[in-house]
C-alpha cells in the first residue's frame, strides 16, 4: 500500500513541479485521521510560492485523477497535511495475507562486530548489552536482504592478562582451579584473580612484575606463564561459547588481539615514517590535539602494541579477509566514544577506504541503584548472573502453574533472556538504562515477557481452533465490514522492519510490538474468535494466525524466542 501511494504521489509531485525526493508518508497517531499522511505540501509550498493549503488542494485534485483502487478517501487536515484512508476490506485482506519474503540485496555484505568479551575477565553486563544490540542489528540487516558476517573481537593478550597471571602465580598457580566443578566456576575464579591483580595498579614494584609477565606472554619465553595463559584462554573461550549459545548468537568470525598485533605494529611503523605518528619518550603516539582530539599511545616505550595499535591491525584485517564489505559496524559502550574518534581519524589517514566503510555505534550503560559496574574493582554483576537472577524470579512466578521440571527450566530461561534483552532494546541504542528487575519480568505492560505471553495466548487460540476442526488455510469467505487497529498494525510490519533496518533502530521494533500486542489482547477480549456459529470466526482465526506470525518474526528481530507455554 505504502509503496503504491508513494509511486502515485511522486507522479503528482512531478506534474506540479515539486522537487523530486520530497514525498514521504507517515502513519497518523490517530487512525481517525486516516491510514497514511504526507506533509509534502508544507515542505514544498515556499519554493513554489503558494500557501501549503492551496498546494495540498492541488495535490488532492491531481491524485484523484488516478487514485489506487484501495484508497477510500483523501482529505486535507490542519495547515496542509494530506491524509489517505484505505478501504477496510482491503486492509482485512492484507492483514491475513502471507507476506512476501525479502529478496537478497545483491552484493551487500555487512560485518557487525559485537559482544567482544576478554578472556581472563568476567562476561559483564556491558558485553550482554553489546550482544543484545549487535545480534538484533544483525537480524534486522539480514531481514533487509543483506549478507551479515557476525564478528567477535577478544583481547587475549595485554596487561589484563598479565595482571591475572600475576595473581594466579601468587595464589599457588592453577592448582586452586583444579578443584572447581566446571568451566563457569573456573572462569569466575579467573575474574577474581584479575580483580586481585588490579588492586596493585599504584604499586610500582608489582607493576614492574606485571610488565615482565606481559613481555613473556608475547615472547612465549616462560613455560609456566605460557601454561597458565593457554589454560585460562581455553577456559574463557569455552565459557563464552556456552553464553553465546544461551543468548542465541552464532559468530561467523572470531578475531583475537594476539592475531592482529603484528599487523597493527607494522602499520604504525610504516606511517611513523610518513608523519602520521610521532615518537615521544621512547613510545610512538598519535598527536590527536592536531586534529581536535587527544593524544594516544600506539606502541609503548617497551616496544609493545597498545589496544590502539591492535585495533588498527584488526580493522585493516577485516577488509583483507572480506574485501567486498559494504560496511563494518562496531558496537561498544559509549565510554569508548573518544577512543574510537581517534582510531577512525587514524584510519582515515592510513587507510581512508577502510575508515569510510567503518562505523562505530555506541550503547549506553546499564545501571543499578549501586551505580556503574567495573570489572577492575570487582563490584560487578556478570551478564549471565543477571540472566540467572531473572530466571529464578520467573521460576518463582511459575510455581502456581502446572509445568514439568524440564518445561520450567526451558521456559524460565527463555523468559529471563527476553526480559533482559527487551529492557536493553526498548530504548534507543545510545541511551543509558535503569534496569528494573520486577518490571522486566511482568506479563503485563512494557516488557519482553508480555510480548511472549501475547504470542503464547494467540497460539493457544489456534490450538483450540485446530481441536474444534475450524483451523483452515483456505481464504475466509466472510470479511468484516470494519477493521480495527490490529489489522492496520499487522499490515505495517514490513515497513516498520525495513525502516528499523535502515536506521539501525531495534527500539522501533520493540515499540511496534508493544502496540501490536496491546491491539491483539484488546481484540482477544472483545471478540468471539473460535466458534462454529460465528460467520467471522474463520477470518478471526486467520487474523490470529497472522498476528502470531508477525509477533514471532518481530521478536526474532530482537533475538527473543516464543515459548511453547507460559
Amino acid at each position: 500500500m505504502k509503496k503504491a501511494l508513494i509511486e502515485r504521489l511522486n507522479k503528482v509531485a512531478a506534474e506540479l513541479g515539486i522537487e523530486p525526493g520530497l514525498v514521504a508518508l507517515e502513519y497518523p497517531e490517530d487512525s481517525a485521521h486516516g491510514d497514511f499522511s504526507t506533509n509534502i505540501a508544507l515542505v514544498a509550498a515556499k519554493k513554489l510560492k503558494i500557501s501549503p493549503k492551496a498546494l495540498a488542494e492541488k495535490i488532492v485534485e491531481a491524485f484523484k485523477k488516478d487514485s489506487p483502487d484501495f484508497v477510500e478517501s483523501i482529505s486535507i487536515a490542519g495547515p496542509g497535511f494530506v491524509n489517505f484512508k484505505v478501504k477496510d476490506s482491503y486492509i482485512a485482506e492484507q492483514a491475513i495475507k502471507v507476506p512476501e519474503k525479502t529478496k537478497p540485496v545483491k552484493g551487500k555484505k555487512v560485518m557487525i562486530e559485537y559482544t567482544d568479551p576478554n578472556p581472563f575477565k568476567v562476561f559483564h553486563i556491558g558485553h550482554l548489552m553489546s550482544n543484545a544490540i549487535g545480534e538484533s542489528l544483525s537480524r534486522l540487516i539480514e531481514h533487509s536482504g543483506a549478507k551479515v558476517i557476525r564478528a567477535c573481537y577478544q583481547g587475549d593478550v595485554g596487561l589484563h592478562v598479565a595482571k591475572t597471571i600475576w595473581a594466579v602465580q601468587k595464589n599457588g598457580g592453577l592448582a586452586s582451579a583444579d578443584k572447581l566443578p566446571d568451566i563457569t566456576a573456573k572462569v569466575k575464579w579467573l575474574g577474581e584473580m584479575y580483580v586481585e591483580g588490579s588492586k596493585y595498579d599504584d604499586d610500582k614494584a608489582i607493576q614492574k612484575e606485571v610488565a615482565d609477565i606481559n613481555k613473556k606472554i608475547f615472547a612465549g619465553s616462560d613455560k609456566e606463564i605460557s601454561h597458565i595463559y593457554d589454560e585460562g584462554r581455553k577456559w574463557s573461550l569455552e565459557y563464552f561459547d556456552i553464553v553465546y549459545k544461551r543468548l542465541g548468537t552464532k559468530f561467523d568470525r572470531f578475531f583475537f588481539e594476539s592475531e592482529v598485533d603484528e599487523q597493527g605494529v607494522a602499520v604504525v611503523k610504516e606511517f611513523l615514517k610518513k608523519g602520521v605518528f610521532a615518537e615521544s619518550e621512547g613510545a610512538i603516539v598519535f598527536k590527536g590535539e592536531d586534529h581536535g582530539l587527544h593524544t594516544r599511545v600506539f606502541i609503548t616505550s617497551q616496544g609493545l602494541p597498545t589496544y590502539e595499535a591492535k585495533e588498527i591491525g584488526l580493522n585493516t584485517e577485516k577488509f583483507k579477509l572480506y574485501p567486498d564489505l559494504a560496511e563494518s559496524i562496531i558496537v561498544t559502550a559509549s565510554e569508548q566514544n573518544d577512543y574510537f574518534k581517534v582510531l577512525l581519524k587514524v584510519l582515515s589517514l592510513t587507510h581512508p577506504d577502510v575508515a569510510a566503510k567503518t562505523r562505530h555505534m555506541s550503547h549506553g550503560m546499564m545501571r543499578f541503584q549501586s551505580g556503574k559496574m567495573s570489572s577492575r574493582k570487582g563490584n560487578i554483576v556478570s551478564g549471565e548472573g543477571l540472566i540467572d537472577e531473572m530466571r529464578e524470579m520467573v521460576k518463582e512466578k511459575m510455581k502456581a502453574r502446572e509445568f514439568t521440571a524440564t518445561e520450567i527450566d526451558e521456559i524460565a530461561d527463555q523468559v529471563a533472556i527476553a526480559a533482559v534483552k527487551y529492557s536493553i532494546l526498548r530504548s534507543s541504542v545510545g541511551s543509558d538504562i535503569i534496569f528494573d528487575s520486577a518490571k522486566s519480568i511482568s506479563f503485563e505492560g512494557d516488557s519482553g515477557p508480555y510480548l511472549q505471553y501475547s504470542a503464547v495466548r494467540a497460539n493457544s487460540v489456534l490450538e483450540k481452533a485446530k481441536a474444534e476442526g475450524l483451523a483452515s488455510d483456505a481464504k475466509p469467505k466472510v470479511l468484516p465490514e470494519k477493521v480495527g487497529l490490529l489489522e492496520r498494525l499487522i499490515t505495517r510490519f514490513p515497513d516498520i522492519a525495513a525502516r528499523a533496518s535502515l536506521e539501525y533502530a531495534p527500539q522501533q521494533i520493540a515499540g511496534y510490538l508493544i502496540e501490536l500486542a496491546g491491539a491483539f489482547n484488546s481484540f482477544y477480549g472483545n471478540s468471539v474468535i473460535v466458534s462454529a456459529n460465528e460467520p467471522l470466526s474463520p477470518y478471526r482465526i486467520a487474523l490470529t494466525k497472522s498476528f502470531v506470525a508477525t509477533m514471532t518474526d518481530g521478536l526474532y528481530l530482537l533475538g527473543i524466542k516464543v515459548p511453547k507455554k507460559m
